[in-house]
C-alpha cells in the first residue's frame, strides 16, 4: 500500500453508504428521467439491507382548480450505489386530498 501524507501506510477503506440525502436526490431524479415528470417531493426515505427506498410524489395529471390535480406516490428501490433498481406507483389521490392513512 502507498504510505499516506504523515508516512504510515493508508489503510483499505470501507465503502461508504449512501446517506439520506443523496439517496432521496437519486430516487428523484432517476424517477423523473424514466416518467418524463419532475418530482414534487420525496415524501419519505429510508434504508434497507440492500440499499434504500423513497416515497416520491409526482403531479401525473394537471387540473384547475390546483386542489383537483392528479398526483402519484411512487416507492423507488435504489442499490447501495443509489442506482435505481426497480419503481412502482403505490398510490394516486387528488392534490387537495387528506391522507387518512396516518
Amino acid at each position: 500500500m502507498p504510505p499516506d501524507r504523515d508516512g504510515d501506510e493508508e489503510r483499505p477503506r470501507r465503502p461508504q453508504r449512501l446517506s439520506a440525502p443523496r439517496a432521496m436526490r437519486s430516487a428523484a431524479q432517476q424517477l423523473e428521467g424514466l416518467l418524463g415528470r419532475a418530482p414534487e417531493s420525496v415524501s419519505a426515505v429510508r434504508p434497507t439491507d440492500d440499499g434504500w427506498e423513497a416515497e416520491v410524489e409526482v403531479l401525473e395529471l394537471e387540473r384547475i382548480p390546483e386542489t383537483t390535480s392528479v398526483m402519484a406516490s411512487y416507492r423507488v428501490t435504489l442499490d447501495k450505489d443509489g442506482e435505481l433498481m426497480a419503481y412502482e406507483r403505490i398510490r394516486r389521490y387528488t392534490r387537495g386530498q387528506i391522507d387518512r392513512r396516518g
